[in-house]
């Protein structure tokens, strides 16, 4: 078992940067995959980044080219560094883990 704790979410003007962090409780370097959700009012859940423990990465196309997911495995501790950011990025983001374990998330709010 693991416990998540999301962090980094905040308020920002639209083309701004924010880094989201995910901390585990217990070693991630066997985790496979980390990944990050978000959840928007009135939207599906999606989707944004995953990293394999090999360290591959993959992207949902509206994240490609702005966002980047890492993983510091010596920290337990994931990442998402969102740059350019949108409205429509606006959503309470999740990390999750072996697709089994989520965090409570933190909000991200990008005002135009």
């Amino acid at each position: 078992q693991v416990q998540l704790m999301e962090s980094g979410g905040g308020l920002v003007q639209a083309g701004g940067s924010l880094r989201l962090s995910c901390a585990a409780s217990r070693s991630i370097f066997s985790i496979n995959p980390m990944r990050w959700y978000r959840h928007a009012p009135g939207k599906q859940h999606e989707l944004v980044a995953h990293i394999t423990s090999a360290g591959s990465t993959n992207y949902a196309d509206s994240a490609k080219g702005r966002f980047t997911v890492s993983r510091d495995n010596a920290k337990n501790t994931v990442y998402l560094q969102m740059n350019s950011l949108k409205p429509e990025d606006t959503a309470v983001y999740y990390c999750n883990a072996d697709c089994t374990y989520w965090g409570r998330g933190t909000q991200v709010t990008v005002s135009s």
